[in-house]
């Protein structure tokens, strides 16, 4: 019988991945993420899968953001009672942020309905922080380069994709078609993370095209981020950056160590990490010395440079206090969390300034920053933005155009059909086209619910 795959998210956008493979009546989704962005991607996390949740035998996690993570707490609630394997860090860093997704949405469902700004009565939370505990209970791990069986008859195996801690490429070997799953690729000249390890060959690739039709700069972190801090500090302003918790939040804090280090910052500037979720990721860093580039000394260094905020008390204190000062707070597109308060309380001053940190997906806060939006709408109110608002465009994790195709050219033998998937339109078949012209293999941009072969 066929093996087929289903492309149930990730398709047309960067947010929701989950793709779910069939073959003589078992079921297994890689990746199970929530859709983010627009409120018609939003509204997708609503509406029920094509496929029943207790029907599906097993769940494989690429990583732990939550375009690829952060819908399990659903599957489960509904029925799903398999195992969830991911790599070790993975599951650690699920456990810190699968509860505090749900709770960040029941915080925010609380205060539209404490200040009766929802035009649903009473706002709901997709989840519960109890449901994501509860979903913790599925999670299974696998190290890298091990086989292991998720369903009776397939064998799966792990290389790692740099990216974030725990990410990795999933190569499943299902009725002698071997499919090939990248997940997110990150750079190989990161700052933290090791290097993406070589594709192993495979009948059907599936690659990620966030950056499909971008270069990075030359430029690294450093000697961007140092000029912009001088900037703000210059005019005693407050540096807010939104990060994302796991990955860019710690690459912000080393970046932040060695400029002060070096001299090309004030040693003595007040660096805020407010985000109980990037603390907690920050020590994991010492769980999984192998998962990055960091050694004692430099997991120290970094660590140090900053106080780490954790309780909403010493949030609030934040907005009390003057410049020159940075606070890292997630989340990295400014979809929810802490930092939005920190941008209604220094967006309207003209001196402060906004450091946005990686990709902003279409539709989300951070995306209105970036294309210059004169207000920004937060808790259902329009804020002031006059605050310069900066776009670092070095500090990516994700492997851009020519580093994607850098990664398949390691395939020893060119496979049957490559999806092009994880990206915006344009970036997908940019990159789709890069892949027929520049390979010669294959390459197509699946549309969302579609299965292959039809």
């Amino acid at each position: 019988m066929s093996v087929t795959i289903t492309f149930l998210g990730g398709t047309g956008t960067v947010t929701g991945s989950k793709y779910l493979v069939e073959h003589a009546g078992q079921r297994l989704l890689v990746d199970c993420g929530l859709f983010q962005g627009y409120k018609q991607l939003r509204l997708r996390n609503w509406s029920p899968l094509p496929v029943v949740p207790a029907d599906v035998q097993a769940v494989i996690l690429t990583h732990a953001h939550l375009d690829h993570s952060g819908y399990l707490p659903l599957l489960a609630r509904q029925g799903f009672r398999g195992r969830v394997h991911a790599t070790p860090a993975t599951c650690d860093l699920c456990a810190i942020l699968l509860p505090d997704s749900g709770h960040i949405q029941e915080e925010d469902a609380a205060f539209l309905n404490r200040h009766a700004l929802s035009k649903h009565s009473p706002a709901l939370p997709l989840y519960s922080k109890h449901d994501a505990m509860l979903s913790l209970e599925l999670l299974h791990a696998e190290n890298l380069g091990h086989t292991f069986s998720p369903i009776p008859g397939w064998k799966a195996t792990f290389s790692g994709a740099g990216h974030i801690l725990g990410a990795a490429s999933v190569l499943l070997e299902v009725a002698g078609r071997r499919i090939l799953f990248s997940g997110d690729i990150g750079r190989p000249d990161d700052l933290l993370m090791n290097p993406p390890d070589a594709p192993p060959d495979a009948d059907t690739v599936l690659i990620e095209s966030t950056y499909g039709n971008r270069e990075h700069p030359h430029d690294n972190l450093l000697a961007e981020l140092g000029p912009a801090l001088r900037q703000v500090c210059a005019r005693g302003g407050v540096a807010v950056v939104p990060v994302f918790a796991v990955g860019r939040a710690q690459a912000l804090l080393y970046a932040i160590a060695l400029l002060k280090q070096r001299g090309e910052i004030d040693p003595h500037l007040p660096i805020f990490l407010d985000s109980p979720m990037a603390v907690h990721t920050t020590e994991l860093m010492h769980r999984h010395p192998l998962a990055h580039r960091l050694d004692a000394a430099a997991l120290k260094l970094m660590k140090h440079a900053a106080t780490m905020v954790e309780t909403t008390e010493q949030s609030k204190a934040l907005a009390k206090r003057h410049g020159p000062m940075v606070i890292l707070s997630a989340s990295g597109m400014a979809t929810g969390g802490r930092v939005l308060h920190h941008l209604a309380r220094f967006l309207p001053e003209p001196r402060n300034m906004v450091l946005l940190t990686g990709y902003q997906a279409p539709g989300t806060r951070g995306a209105t920053l970036a294309h210059g939006g004169a207000t920004l709408r937060i808790h259902a109110q329009e804020v002031e933005v006059q605050a310069e608002v900066v776009q670092l465009q070095s500090s990516s994790a994700h492997a851009d155009a020519s580093q994607l195709m850098d990664w398949l050219r390691h395939m020893k033998k060119p496979p049957d059909q490559v999806y092009v998937v994880h990206g915006e339109p344009e970036a997908a078949d940019a990159l789709r086209q890069q892949i027929e012209r520049g390979l010669g293999w294959r390459a197509l941009v699946p549309e969302l619910g579609s299965t292959w072969p039809s």
